[in-house]
């Protein structure tokens, strides 16, 4: 490389220069990121490129080994990035933020050379040490539910455990911190807490690509599915993109531990190949190949199969454990996905060893309602009308959502409070709302809160598209909040009618109210008495 950088033309500014303090999208170890963009399809790649051989030249001029790297570029080859593992933070730093003025021309490879020498290396890169087992779960839907899930199948069986999930971290069943900890330092201060027998650690997509995973090594991770959601947000266009992120925690798990993986979802079921750890299929078809795929190299399957849960394992007759009917959790065996997600918890609880038996008592004493997974199909009802809250962020969680209500209603009506943030592609708004638009009766529950940009009538008008697109002939009145929405749909709903609720910001004042109005939690014993 020449002792001065390259020009950039103009139109090349470094967009990010960003430190992952652990596993991450890129590597198993801490990283370094260096991104640039240019309206100019190739010119970013470029940078990046450049800045790649800078960071090689770099290290060498220090008389340090070059790392290994990373090239990414977007789909419309406006932004492309370099990555590289660092042990020391400062070094590695300085040297990104070195590469990256190299690969721009606003400095000379002296220059940077001889002020990176007058650097202090810093300390190695040092994650928290687990004391205990950790499982880690992530995926784009069910992850909240299946982290409740398996700590609870834990606490049930007597153990002490530590969990992170986007309402906060407990320890012992108690919360002791409130607020979204899935990233970095939920993990740190759960692994941090004396004497528990297992950590569960919800891991978010944000916090791996903010700043990697909080600590180097699961024994058991799990991968509820990947699906459309948060695209176009830091860097994440693709699906295949947001797989590679969520893949991160599978990368890491222990090669004497287990990769429980949904095999429904394609993208999941790849990540088997990225994995030193033993497999443990998911599926709710009894005939996947994926079964025989996982027990031919000594793996487990976790099946729905006529109705039950199904542990299989080499060597061994499948085990029934329960009827997904008799779970609170499925809904009366109405709820697909928590199917799903029951068998996922099943097969994490199984990795590590808890008794079936437990497990079983786990799963039939975990209660679907507003204390023990709040915001997650919380069903509520009062002389024979229904009201259904989730959080239901993005296609899959609504086409769920309305799949239970569906059921659930019967030959009567099934009426909606539909919205989201405003962090979403205009296309992704679009098909929210021709799923939305298959209700008998729809509103658009506003949430001004969570615009992140966009405003509030476009916004709504991209629904009102949408849900005439599948048919609605209706006019979508757009309300102010969601406890506003829920209040309206009521008073037009009759008795056998369900009236669901995308609940993401006033959930607390929404369960308050219902409580207020007498609507009473529905036990499974009356949802199975409701399904026949």
């Amino acid at each position: 490389m020449p002792d001065r950088g390259q020009p950039d033309e103009g139109g090349t500014e470094l967009l990010e220069l960003r430190v992952l303090d652990g596993p991450n999208r890129f590597f198993t170890r801490p990283a370094v990121k260096v991104e640039f963009t240019d309206a100019d399809p190739g010119r970013a790649a470029e940078a990046a490129q450049r800045a790649g051989d800078a960071v090689r030249e770099l290290y060498e001029a220090l008389d340090l080994r070059p790392p290994r790297l990373a090239h990414r570029q977007s789909v419309d080859g406006t932004r492309a990035l370099v990555a590289f593992p660092w042990r020391r933070r400062a070094i590695s730093q300085s040297i990104g933020a070195a590469a990256a003025r190299l690969a721009l021309g606003r400095s000379t490879k002296r220059r940077e050379v001889a002020a990176l020498r007058a650097t202090a290396l810093g300390p190695l890169a040092a994650l928290p040490r687990a004391e205990v087992p950790i499982i880690a779960i992530t995926g784009t839907n069910g992850k909240s539910t299946t982290t409740r899930l398996i700590a609870h199948l834990f606490a049930a069986a007597g153990k002490r455990v530590g969990m992170t999930n986007s309402d906060g971290i407990y320890v012992d069943g108690r919360l002791v911190e409130a607020g979204d900890w899935t990233g970095f330092g939920g993990a740190g201060r759960v692994l941090a807490e004396p004497g528990l027998d297992v950590a569960v650690l919800e891991t978010a997509r944000g916090g791996i690509l903010l700043r990697g995973i909080g600590y180097e090594r699961n024994d058991v991770s799990v991968v509820t599915n990947v699906s459309a959601d948060h695209l176009g947000l830091q860097g994440i266009d693709t699906l295949e993109e947001l797989a590679e992120t969520k893949g991160a925690v599978v990368r890491i798990t222990k090669r004497d531990g287990w990769a429980v993986l949904n095999a429904d979802d394609a993208r999941v079921w790849k990540m088997r190949r990225e994995t030193k750890a033993r497999w443990y299929a998911v599926t709710m078809d009894p005939t996947s190949p994926a079964i025989e795929e996982a027990i031919d190299r000594a793996g487990r399957a976790a099946v729905y199969e006529d109705g039950w849960l199904v542990l299989r394992g080499a060597g061994r007759r499948g085990a029934k454990l329960v009827a997904a009917a008799e779970l609170p959790v499925t809904f009366a065996g109405m709820s697909a996905y928590n199917i799903a997600n029951a068998l996922s918890a099943a097969a994490a609880a199984d990795a590590l060893g808890l008794p079936r038996r437990a497990i079983v008592a786990g799963l039939r004493t975990f209660a679907q309602d507003a204390a023990a997974n709040p915001g997650r199909m919380n069903l509520f009802e009062r002389r024979g009308t229904f009201v259904l809250v989730d959080f239901a962020h993005n296609e899959a969680g609504l086409s769920g959502l309305m799949e239970v209500s569906r059921a659930l209603a019967g030959r009567h009506r099934v009426r909606l409070a539909m919205g989201t943030a405003g962090d979403r592609s205009d296309e992704i708004l679009h098909r929210l709302a021709e799923i939305g638009g298959t209700a008998d009766d729809l509103v658009i529950c506003e949430k001004p809160h969570y615009l992140r940009g966009r405003e509030l009538e476009p916004m709504n008008e991209i629904f009102r598209a949408g849900a005439r697109a599948a048919g609605y002939a209706g006019t979508v009145q757009a309300l102010p909040g969601e406890l506003a929405a829920l209040r309206t749909l009521l008073e037009r709903a009759r008795k056998g009618d369900v009236v669901a609720v995308m609940s993401h910001v006033e959930r607390r004042d929404i369960f308050a109210w219902l409580e207020e109005e007498r609507f009473s939690p529905v036990p499974v014993e009356r949802l199975q008495q409701l399904v026949g």
